[in-house]
C-alpha cells in the first residue's frame, strides 16, 4: 500500500543522509591531518515502481509519459578528492611535500604502501621513516656519490656519522709578475769548511772516512737541519741519518732537498738556453760550496747552529761542516704557498716561487719552483719529469709571457706529490693552472710595485662530517659536510597511479593499490606526472570547511524531512486502523 512504500522511502532517506553526515564528520575530523584527502558520498535513487511505461503518439493521442513512483535513495560510492592541497613551509628538514600526483613509497612488516604525508623523521639507524615506523624508499649512491637506480632501498640520511675527504685535483693561480723587474743571475752561495786535517772530502767519499777522525760522523749519527730559511721563511725541519755507506754527496743532496735547491735551476737542455744556478761542489781541500737557485725569494740563510749533530744516544756532537761564508741571491721573484689534500684528507703544504729568468724582444721568461716538505720520497715530480737532485723541490720549464703580458706557454703543470706508506693514494696528482678562466697569471710592468701571485682556487678538502641535508625538486637528497663539500646522498622514489581514487585507504595516511587503481608506476619526482618535491614543507588537508558545513546542513535537513515522511505515513496508517474499529 502507498503508506508502506512511503515508510520505506523515508527510511532510505534517513539511511543515506546519516551516511552522508558520517562522511562529513570524518572530513571535518581530519581537517588538520597532513595531506588528508577529503571524500564525498555519491547518492542515487533506487528502482521505481512502474504503473505505465507510456505510449507513443498516434492519430488519436499525443502519447503519454511513463508512470513511475520512486522507492527511495541509496549510496552508490564514496568518492575521494585527490586534488592537491596547499604545501606550506615548516622549516623541518625531514618534512617533504609533494606538489603533483605522486605518492611516497614506504615499507614495513613486508608490506609496501603509499602515502602523501611527508612528515617523516629519522630513526636510530639514520633512516627516513614515517611517524608509524615504515621506512621511506628511494635510491642510494655509490662510492662516488652517483645515484644507483633500478633497486629500491631504505633512504638513509647519516647525519653526524658519514665522513668524507677529497683529494686535490686542481689549483688555479692568479696575479701579476713584475715584468720590469731585475733579471735574476745569481743564487745564494754558501761555503762550508769541513775541519779536515787529512784526506779529501771528495765526491763519493764516505762521511766516515772523508773528515777529520776527531770530529767525523759515526754510524747512526743524525743531523737535523732546523731554523734555516729560504726566501725569509723558515724551512721545515729535516733529519739525515748517517749509515756506513753515507757519502758527502748524500749529505749535500740532503741539504739541497731540505733547503729547496734544484740542480741547475731545473735546466732542460731541450727547451732552456742555459743552465741556471743550483748545486754543490766539493774541493780537494775539504771545502764544500752549495749554490742555491736564483731569485731573492730563493735566498738561503743558514748558520752553524742550524745543523745539529747528535750521536745514537742523543748527545750533541760538533758538526764537521761549518758555514764559512755566503753571498745572497738576486733577481725579481715572488713566493706563495697553498694547501692541497691527499685522498685521506691530510693537508699538505706546497710552496711556489716564480723567478724572472730572462727577457728578450718577444717577452719575459719565468721559472717556477715548487717545494713541498710533505713529499714522502723527498722529490716533487712534474709532468715534464723530475730534473732536480733528490730533494723536496723541482722546477718548471721556462714559462713565457708575450709582449702583452699574456702567458703563451703551457698554462697547466701536472704535479705528483708522493704519499708512499701514508695510507693515502700514492701519488697525489693535481694540476696547477696559471691561466684558467678568470684566474690567470699575467706579466706586466709594475714600476715601484712588486710581483704578486696567490692560489685563487683549489679543490680537495680535509675530513668532514655530514651536518645538513636538503631535498631538491626531483627528490634528490643533497648533503652538506662540515668541510664545505656538498654531495648527493640519495634520491626519493615516487609512485603514480592511473586512477589514484581507486586506492584503498589502510589508515595512518597510507594507501594500498586497489583493483581499480592500476599498478604503481615507480619513478622519481618530476617524472611521469608525479610532480615535484619540496623540502622543509608539508601538504595540508584538502578539506574545505565551508563546503562541509553547507553539506552538513543539507544532510541534516534531508534527515529531518525523511523522518517527517515516516511520521506522516504513520499517521495515515493510524487513520486506516481507526476505520475498521
Amino acid at each position: 500500500m502507498a503508506s508502506t512504500s512511503a515508510l520505506l522511502a523515508g527510511l532510505s532517506g534517513l539511511t543515506v543522509n546519516a551516511r552522508r553526515i558520517e562522511v562529513i564528520g570524518n572530513n571535518i575530523a581530519n581537517v588538520n591531518v597532513t595531506a588528508f584527502k577529503s571524500s564525498r558520498l555519491n547518492l542515487s535513487n533506487t528502482f521505481s515502481r512502474n504503473f505505465s511505461l507510456g505510449s507513443v503518439p498516434s492519430a488519436n493521442s499525443g502519447g503519454t509519459n511513463p508512470g513511475q513512483i520512486g522507492l527511495g535513495a541509496n549510496v552508490t560510492v564514496t568518492q575521494r578528492n585527490m586534488n592537491n592541497a596547499p604545501v606550506v613551509p615548516t622549516g623541518v628538514p625531514t618534512d617533504i611535500g609533494i606538489e603533483g600526483a605522486g605518492f611516497f613509497i614506504v615499507s614495513g612488516s613486508g608490506d609496501t604502501t603509499y602515502t602523501r604525508a611527508g612528515n617523516f623523521q629519522l630513526n636510530a639507524n639514520n633512516e627516513l621513516v614515517t611517524t608509524t615506523g615504515q621506512r621511506v624508499q628511494g635510491y642510494g649512491v655509490d662510492e662516488n656519490f652517483n645515484i644507483v637506480t633500478g633497486r629500491l632501498t631504505n633512504v638513509e640520511v647519516p647525519l653526524g656519522t658519514k665522513t668524507i675527504a677529497e683529494a686535490t685535483k686542481n689549483v688555479n693561480l692568479a696575479g701579476n709578475l713584475k715584468a720590469d723587474g731585475v733579471v735574476a743571475t745569481t743564487g745564494t752561495v754558501i761555503t762550508f769548511s769541513t775541519l779536515q786535517t787529512g784526506g779529501a772530502a771528495a765526491t763519493g767519499a764516505t762521511l766516515l772516512t772523508a773528515l777529520d777522525p776527531a770530529a767525523s760522523f759515526a754510524v747512526n749519527d743524525t743531523v737535523t737541519l732546523t731554523g734555516a730559511t729560504r726566501g725569509g721563511k723558515t724551512a721545515p725541519d729535516a733529519t739525515f741519518t748517517v749509515t756506513a755507506t753515507s757519502t758527502v754527496d748524500d749529505y749535500m743532496n740532503f741539504l739541497m732537498g731540505a733547503l729547496g735547491v734544484v740542480t741547475d735551476g731545473g735546466y732542460d737542455s731541450a727547451t732552456d738556453p742555459a743552465a741556471e744556478p743550483g748545486g754543490y761542489a766539493i774541493s780537494g781541500t775539504g771545502v764544500v760550496t752549495l749554490t742555491g737557485n736564483f731569485g731573492t725569494a730563493n735566498d738561503i740563510a743558514i748558520k752553524d747552529s742550524n745543523m745539529v749533530l747528535k750521536d745514537a744516544t742523543g748527545a750533541t756532537k760538533t758538526n764537521p761542516f761549518i758555514v764559512a761564508g755566503s753571498t745572497a741571491a738576486n733577481g725579481e721573484s715572488v713566493r706563495t704557498g697553498f694547501v692541497v689534500y691527499d685522498s685521506l684528507g691530510s693537508a699538505l703544504n706546497v710552496d711556489l716561487t716564480m723567478v724572472l729568468a730572462r727577457t728578450d724582444s718577444t717577452g719575459t721568461y719565468w721559472r717556477a719552483f715548487m717545494h713541498s716538505a710533505d713529499d714522502t720520497d723527498s722529490a716533487l715530480h712534474l709532468e715534464a719529469g723530475d730534473r732536480s737532485a733528490p730533494g723536496f723541490t723541482t722546477a718548471v720549464s721556462l714559462m713565457k709571457f708575450d709582449n702583452f703580458g699574456k702567458l703563451v706557454s703551457s698554462p697547466k703543470v701536472t704535479v705528483e706529490l708522493d704519499r708512499l706508506n701514508t695510507g693515502a693514494a700514492d701519488p697525489l696528482k693535481f694540476d696547477v693552472s696559471f691561466d684558467s678562466g678568470a684566474d690567470r697569471v699575467t706579466a706586466f710592468a709594475n714600476t715601484g710595485g712588486t710581483s704578486q701571485i696567490a692560489a685563487k682556487f683549489q679543490d680537495g678538502s680535509p675530513i668532514g662530517t655530514l651536518t645538513t641535508f636538503s631535498v631538491g625538486d626531483d627528490g634528490t637528497l643533497t648533503g652538506g659536510f662540515s668541510n664545505g663539500l656538498v654531495r648527493t646522498i640519495g634520491q626519493l622514489a615516487l609512485a603514480n597511479f592511473n586512477n589514484p581514487e581507486g586506492l584503498v585507504d589502510v589508515g595512518n595516511n597510507q594507501f594500498r593499490a586497489g583493483p581499480n587503481s592500476g599498478n604503481p608506476v615507480v619513478t622519481t619526482a618530476t617524472q611521469f606526472g608525479t610532480g615535484r618535491t619540496i623540502g622543509g614543507a608539508l601538504e595540508q588537508s584538502n578539506v574545505d570547511l565551508s563546503q562541509q558545513f553547507i553539506e552538513m546542513i543539507q544532510s541534516s535537513t534531508g534527515y529531518s524531512a525523511a523522518s517527517r515522511v515516516i511520521s506522516t505515513s504513520d499517521q495515515l496508517l493510524q487513520q486506516l486502523l481507526a476505520v475498521v474499529r
